[in-house]
């Protein structure tokens, strides 16, 4: 067998109260439990929603790549 891999892309977002980055790794376990092989990700799109001055939530677009079998 070669060590030639094939990946395929999905762009997804996740979305948190807490953090840009927890709303990633939000997004990461979600698609984890029914994409295989996930090998790498990207950050595509970053946003928030305010309500007053703050900070209400983050949504995080990523784009994901696995490995296809």
């Amino acid at each position: 067998m070669s060590d030639e891999r094939v990946y395929k892309t999905v762009h997804i977002t996740g979305s948190s109260k807490i953090s840009s980055e927890d709303a990633v790794r939000t997004a990461i376990q979600k698609a984890a439990r029914t994409v295989h092989n996930l090998r790498w990700f990207r950050v595509t799109d970053t946003r928030g929603h305010i309500e007053g001055d703050r900070i209400a939530h983050w949504q995080v677009t990523i784009e994901l790549g696995f490995t296809l079998e």
